[in-house]
């Protein structure tokens, strides 16, 4: 048996949650993505490139054409399907031609409704990883619908999921999926440290921040918002932080459970609302406090000096586990 394994290229988030779970699952993996293979990547996992589907092409008539401009929606009823774009066609062929190359028997999708769709066309048993939001739109009503399985990687009940209600009994809630999940924290708690964590704030709200933490006595450092403060391992930094102040992504706030780390998350603005919505959830359980990418400086501070009081029971994240749990609803669909 074999699965394939679809891998959105927006961000990093689906392929750290690809990473976490592909150790667990116990047959052949191919994974298919635009993005460029990661380099932690086990040699025995198969890593297909697909072309980008989203860059301007050249029409029959020679002219550049941006694929925005070439019905990419169908009127509403899919979300990125253009016409004549040749990035987009050679992407399915790919899927396509590896599943009788490959003999695959199953496939998951994190995340595309046209290639859940593309997918089930095909005869494959397949998995849709879904994400908080108002998903409640035709695709993703076709997406649901079509999946043999849905996997939520969250705590289930901590955001409401209206597009999810009719497809209950396919749902599998598997808590957040962390690359963190069973590490040990790095060493004690550093009193009055804060850790900024990615591009979550503007340039110049950052730096005032900072410059207003420091002069109340905060020690400060910001990684990942540009290529210079990159870092390989946050681990020790998250894990040893007085306060982390993050995004409000899936993978963020699973690694901030695993971390058990009092937090500020910014809710960037993504499709369907989906950060903003986790945020809610994440402050209405009282594990982290919320801002939005509106937030001044002075407010900033005054929330990280608020979550240093702080004890969230990051355990209600359901992290342990989570990674297994979503291997074991992949290799249920074969049964």
């Amino acid at each position: 048996m074999v699965i394939g394994w679809y891998v959105h290229h927006h961000g990093y988030g689906h392929v750290a949650r690809f990473l976490a779970v592909q150790p667990h699952v116990r047959v052949p993996v191919v994974a298919f993505s635009s993005m460029p293979r990661p380099s932690t990547l086990p040699a025995a996992v198969e890593w297909i490139e697909l072309p980008p589907d989203a860059d301007e092409f050249e029409s029959a008539d020679g002219s550049r054409r941006d694929p925005r401009d070439a019905d990419p929606t169908v009127r509403g009823h899919l979300h990125w399907a253009p016409h004549g774009h040749p990035g987009h066609r050679s992407r399915l062929a790919a899927i396509a031609t590896a599943s009788v190359d490959r003999n695959l028997d199953a496939f998951v999708v994190d995340v595309s409704a046209e290639v859940v769709a593309f997918a089930r066309l095909l005869g494959l048993r397949t998995i849709a990883v879904t994400q908080p939001g108002a998903r409640t739109d035709a695709p993703h009503a076709l997406a649901y619908g079509l999946a043999d399985r849905i996997v939520a990687p969250w705590a289930h009940g901590a955001v409401p999921t209206a597009g999810l209600t009719a497809h209950a009994d396919r749902v599998m809630w598997t808590g957040g999926i962390s690359r963190y999940d069973g590490r040990a924290p790095d060493g004690p708690r550093e009193e009055r440290s804060v850790l900024v964590l990615g591009r979550v704030l503007e340039d110049a709200v950052r730096e005032e921040a900072t410059a207003r933490l420091r002069e109340r006595g905060w020690d400060v450092t910001a990684i990942g918002h540009d290529a210079a403060s990159r870092v390989d391992d946050p681990w020790p930094l998250l894990s040893r932080s007085t306060v982390v102040v993050s995004a409000a992504g899936q993978n963020s706030v699973a690694d901030l459970a695993s971390a058990r780390a009092r937090a500020v998350v910014v809710a960037q603005e993504r499709p369907f609302d989906e950060q903003a919505h986790t945020a809610e959830a994440l402050e209405r359980w009282g594990l982290a406090r919320r801002a939005d990418t509106t937030v001044s400086a002075d407010a900033l501070t005054a929330l990280v000096e608020a979550a240093a009081d702080d004890e969230p029971d990051w355990s209600r994240w359901q992290v342990a586990g989570g990674a297994e749990r979503m291997a074991a609803a992949v290799e249920a669909v074969l049964s």
